[in-house]
């Protein structure tokens, strides 16, 4: 087959490369003027497909690539992190010298120096990388069709980051406005992990119809996987959350001197402050070798750090998902994952990390911090092997992202409400967008809706016969300052105090909620130091150094990672195998025999939850009655779950429930005694169209709500965050969202917004779907009810969970220290015979 580019081959051969088909596909697909979506394990190469591919089209649509002056722009390249920008346009540039000297390249970021702000605001490179609320800061120009309406190709880098989420529908309206001007421009995808391809592509392209059709390349090239565990030397029969974490700190230091550059993925920045410590405490001498991560630290910090990594003068970084997405480190070798990666396509995409080039070998190796994560890990492997990678939906109409974008668009030159409204549609998450919704929608930005109409403020977008725009400079200002869907707690710069009672540099920033529970003389770890907190003004934390004291971590909101469905399904396929047959010490499953002598307590104690069973566990102590269930649906579901069935449970019989949750269970600890027959009768766990009502009526909802208007409030601009040099403080913003939350309530119930966050606690929060499948999966298995005599392994991990918020660290060391002892000692009892008779009256199939 001939080549679709023999120059782009050419230059591949000059260094010693030659192109994979998928790359050849790609370039003839972008050459014909086709979108799509281009899906190929990291580091394989997906780059230069799409980049060539952008220079071939150019060309053929007679763009100069040599021997010209530079043109206006013609590509642009989203990425999902500043991060990923420069890396991003050295390894554009190294081909663009070679293949379209007459170009020009550049970034555009929130990190871009003013001065070359400055001269983009002049003239825009011919090729611009940039991100999502970047772009849409060019959209706000009055001159945006002028300056965009030449682009020929978009590129959207690691769109599996984006597609689930609201700054991936920003970049739907983005491209939509974008065909608006130019419809034969091109846009690719990119993405390394995802289960639902064909549905990916549909929303980054949009409905159609599309012509010519797009193209979907899968890019299969031959690059290892190797996915092993850190086994603990005594993983013990009862484990709980962090139970192994300080034994596994010797092998970890033990892997990390025997390999190359490493990579110390955590799940958390507080788990990322923590191991950072635990690894310079065991090996002090390793200051200066070994580097910290995540998102809350100094742009500064976060450059040495990238920096070291490329250069190989690290020994090893311990990081957060800051590291995870497209960067390439050549020389780092291993990658350690510290806990469960809690999916598959985290896990895939942290291997990426080592071996970031096509024909090297990418090993992860799993640390677990529990014993129930050696069962995890070797389930991760099973699901990796088999391809089960997790899907990923883009989220439907959500009327906050409109409501922003219609004023992005009235300040980018204006609209007229019907053709924007057909261009809207036009996207993959507004495609069956109600005329009513746009309308609201309209009449939200100009006059506020309903209850808004006496304040000239919420007047934002102002009509002039028959065409919409923005004439106030203070609302445009304040919409410009914060353009874009990323929500997070309030942030405090943290930096040093100096002597003289000034600040000195910045070391990063910190969650207001955070610092708010400090005193002068705390002490906290921060960026790998034990900082002493002295004092805050203005939004700034000032500290200083606090030598040979011990501090505790912060904690940063959006924490905990719930387990997702296929890796909770291979979870019990691997439960369902250890409860099946004996494990044979054969080297296939290392993780299993690793678990055995907590496997064999829970069988001893208990019984082993399986894919076709629901055991049910039932335990009295001094606390009250407690139920323990395993549905194994993830933490977030589990919340729904127990809520629900608490709920359902009180409904039938008055009683008052404490509920404790991790990925694999729920506990409820009631007052007085439960009967479980409910639970045995189907519409108990009946999941039919009384569902939503229940699930809001079992829980805070209101509460919930309250915390989701809080975001939607301030993506549609409801909401001012403060203007550079004075930003307005957590509870000042809480305060004002819910404010509006309660006018709303009481003198616009029918505010869509209002809807908007009912429905995204729902499908986002509790994860109704999922929750909704979990309910008619537990409907179609078998009971398995179990008294215990003493808390069985399973049940133990739950109950610490709740203790943790009850109990200092010493009292809940004694209190566990007693309930193993006693659990042990049963453990040591012979096994009593049980009667066939007796073993099947434990089991119960619900009419």
């Amino acid at each position: 087959m001939p080549s679709p580019w023999p120059d782009a081959d050419a230059w591949f051969a000059q260094h010693g490369w030659a192109p994979f088909p998928f790359q050849h596909e790609v370039w003839a697909a972008m050459r014909e003027g086709r979108s799509g979506l281009l899906h190929a394990t990291t580091g394989a190469g997906k780059t230069y497909a799409v980049w060539l591919g952008a220079l071939a089209r150019a060309q053929a649509l007679g763009v100069p690539l040599s021997d010209a002056p530079a043109p206006p722009l013609r590509v642009l390249w989203l990425t999902p992190m500043r991060a990923l920008a420069a890396d991003t346009l050295a390894a554009l540039a190294t081909a663009q010298a070679a293949l379209a000297p007459a170009w020009t390249l550049g970034q555009r970021s929130g990190d871009t120096a003013s001065a070359e702000r400055a001269r983009q605001d002049r003239r825009l490179p011919s090729v611009l990388v940039t991100t999502p609320e970047s772009l849409t800061l060019l959209l706000t120009r009055a001159d945006a069709r002028e300056r965009l309406g030449g682009v020929q190709t978009v590129i959207v880098d690691e769109w599996h980051e984006l597609v689930g989420n609201k700054r991936g529908v920003q970049v739907q309206l983005a491209l939509a406005r974008l065909a608006q001007w130019n419809p034969r421009r091109v846009v690719w995808g990119l993405s390394a992990t995802l289960g639902n391809l064909d549905g990916a592509m549909r929303m980054l392209l949009g409905p159609g119809p599309h012509r010519p059709a797009p193209r979907l390349v899968r890019g299969a090239t031959p690059k290892a996987l190797q996915v092993d565990t850190l086994l603990p030397l005594e993983p013990g029969r009862f484990s709980w959350g962090g139970h192994l974490g300080r034994q596994m700190v010797a092998p970890v230091v033990q892997e990390i001197e025997r390999s190359g550059t490493t990579l110390v993925f955590t799940n958390v920045r507080s788990q990322a402050e923590a191991w950072y410590q635990l690894l310079l405490e065991a090996r002090p001498e390793w200051a200066g070798q070994i580097a910290l991560h995540h998102g809350s630290l100094d742009k500064h910090v976060r450059e040495w750090v990238e920096a070291g990594l490329k250069a190989g003068t690290l020994r090893a970084v311990v990081a957060t998902s800051s590291l995870d997405l497209g960067v390439d480190f050549l020389p780092v070798e291993r990658v350690l994952q510290i806990g469960s990666p809690k999916g598959v396509a985290r896990l895939l995409q942290r291997a990426g990390r080592s071996g970031h080039a096509p024909g090297r070998t990418s090993r992860i190796t799993l640390v677990p911090t529990n014993t129930l994560e050696l069962i995890e890990a070797a389930a991760a492997r099973d699901a990796v092997a088999a391809g089960r990678v997790e899907q990923r939906h883009a989220p439907e109409q959500p009327l906050d992202v409109l409501v922003q974008h219609l004023v992005t668009v009235a300040l980018g030159g204006g609209f007229e409400a019907e053709p924007l409204y057909a261009e809207v549609r036009r996207t993959h998450s507004y495609r069956a967008l109600p005329r009513e919704s746009f309308q609201w929608a309209l009449d939200f930005v100009r006059h506020g809706g309903a209850s808004l109409g006496a304040y000239p403020e919420y007047h934002r977008v102002v009509e002039r016969d028959g065409r919409f725009g923005v004439e106030d400079r203070g609302i445009a200002l304040r919409h410009r300052l914060q353009v874009g869907t990323i929500v997070g707690d309030a942030s405090m710069l943290v930096k040093w105090w100096s002597r003289s009672g000034g600040g000195g540099g910045t070391l990063g920033q910190v969650e207001e909620s955070f610092i708010a529970r400090l005193k002068p003389g705390d002490c906290f770890v921060f960026g790998g130091r034990v900082l002493e907190y002295v004092r805050t003004r203005e939004m700034v934390a000032y500290v200083r150094r606090a030598s040979g004291r011990r501090g505790i971590v912060p904690a940063w909101s959006g924490g905990r990672m719930s387990l997702s469905s296929e890796l909770a399904d291979a979870t019990l396929a691997v439960l369902e195998r250890a409860r099946q047959r004996p494990l044979l010490e054969d080297g296939t499953e290392p993780e299993l025999v690793a678990a055995q002598p907590m496997l064999d307590a829970q069988q001893r104690l208990s019984r082993l939850p399986g894919p076709r069973t629901l055991l049910l566990e039932q335990y009295r102590s001094r606390e009250g009655h407690h139920l323990f269930l395993y549905p194994f649906a993830g933490r977030h579901v589990h919340l729904g779950l127990a809520s629900l069935l608490a709920w359902r449970l009180a409904r039938a019989q008055p009683n008052t429930f404490s509920i404790s949750i991790n990925d694999h269970g729920f506990e409820l600890l009631a007052a007085e005694p439960v009967d479980i027959t409910p639970l045995l009768d189907a519409r108990v766990l009946a999941a039919g169209d009384a569902l939503l009502q229940d699930v809001l009526a079992s829980l805070n909802s209101s509460e919930l709500a309250l915390r989701r208007f809080r975001e939607i409030a301030r993506v549609a601009g409801l909401v001012f965050s403060g203007y550079p040099g004075a930003p307005k403080s957590t509870r000042q913003l809480q305060a004002s969202a819910g404010l509006f939350y309660e006018v709303f309530r009481q003198y616009d119930p029918a505010n869509r917004l209002l809807g908007q966050a009912d429905a995204e606690v729902l499908a986002q929060e509790l994860e109704l779907g999922r929750l909704r499948q979990s309910l008619e999966r537990m409907q179609r298995q078998r009971i398995e009810t179990v008294t215990l005599r003493a808390p069985s392994p399973f049940a133990l991990a739950l109950m610490v969970e709740r203790f943790r918020e009850q109990l200092s660290t010493e009292k809940l060391a004694d209190r566990l220290a007693r309930m193993v002892a006693d659990a042990e000692s049963l453990l040591t009892e012979p096994l009593p015979a049980t009667p066939r008779s007796a073993r099947r009256a434990a089991s119960t199939r619900r009419p």
